[in-house]
């Protein structure tokens, strides 16, 4: 299990066929996960942070597209 006291979550808007993504970042920016909006479940599931799929996701639901938001768990 990773263990990760802050991250930073970006939401990507796709364009035609190439779906919406969301990127999760460590303090140093280091890209640790991406995935599709609709897909989360792998990607968190690896990182070791399944059971905070619903939080991660609500704040996705809400974060506009573009911008940088820090993520505490």
């Amino acid at each position: 299990m990773l263990f990760l006291n802050t991250m930073y979550i970006v939401k990507v808007k796709g364009i035609a066929k190439i779906p919406d993504y969301v990127q999760l970042r460590d303090e140093k920016f280091t890209l640790l996960a991406y995935f599709r909006v609709d897909r989360p479940d792998k990607s968190l599931e690896k990182l070791g942070l399944a059971d905070k799929q619903d939080y991660i996701m609500e704040m996705v639901k809400d974060l506009p597209f573009g911008e940088i938001k820090k993520l505490e768990i």
